[in-house]
């Protein structure tokens, strides 16, 4: 089995590297494939990410590949990355060191138990993780809330990176939002199609605005219409 991690990058000089470097160090119990897009930086990000690489060739049980294109949104940059990946498994992992590499262990144990057919590790149900601000913590709650309520299913953590999904499924989602909307686009054509999403608790470090955190409270009016427009969808 090979896990393919997608790697959207945008102005994260501060933390790509680090980022890069753990992924390169955990030891998943499976080959993994690391897909980085750059999605138009104007930082020094993409010359980070290629001495990265330069000095870290692909090795037995890991590949490395790299893409850079005009800046269209976290979206997109998923988008393009999942049109290269090879993997059984596909998990997003963000560029910041919000959430640790460490712990993509613990889904892929959670999803060996055959329980589910995707995993999600939630930040709301490890009850230590801080908040950075309180309204982006209460409206990823009211966010999930929502989600329970037009799908059916209990979800507490609609919102986090951390989706565990089988390529194949990721694929026949056909992901269309191109920005953090992609978040509940996800989440919602899961439930639709009737897949089982089983969450674990994991670890949130979040950055604060002057840290270079980019999700604002438009996005949180964006993510409640994707939410009400593909339950309404006939499609």
């Amino acid at each position: 089995m090979r896990l393919s991690i997608l790697i959207p990058v945008y102005n994260e000089e501060k933390t790509i590297l680090a980022v890069l470097e753990r992924i390169k160090k955990v030891d998943l119990g499976l080959a993994k494939e690391i897909i980085i897009v750059n999605d138009g930086s104007k930082d020094n990000s993409e010359e980070i990410i290629r001495s990265f690489l330069k000095k870290n060739k692909s090795s037995k049980g890991t590949s490395w590949k790299f893409y850079s294109k005009e800046n269209g949104g976290k979206g997109s940059a998923i988008k393009m990355a999942l049109s290269h990946a090879t993997g059984d498994l596909s998990i997003i992992q963000d560029a910041d060191l919000e959430y640790l590499p460490e712990e993509i262990e613990t889904l892929i144990a959670e999803y060996n138990k055959r329980k589910s057919e995707v995993v999600y590790g939630s930040r709301i149900l490890k009850r230590d993780n801080k908040a950075s601000y309180i309204l982006y913590y209460l409206g990823n709650v009211f966010l999930s809330f929502m989600t329970s309520i037009l799908y059916g299913r209990v979800i507490t953590d609609m919102e986090t990176c951390y989706k565990l999904i089988p390529t194949k499924i990721f694929r026949e989602l056909k992901i269309t939002r191109n920005n953090f909307d992609l978040e509940p686009e996800i989440t919602a054509k899961i439930l639709r199609k009737g897949y089982n999403i089983k969450e674990i608790p994991i670890t949130y470090n979040p950055r604060s605005k002057t840290e270079g955190k980019k999700i604002s409270w438009r996005d949180g009016f964006s993510a409640l219409w994707v939410l009400f427009k593909i339950r309404i969808s006939r499609a």
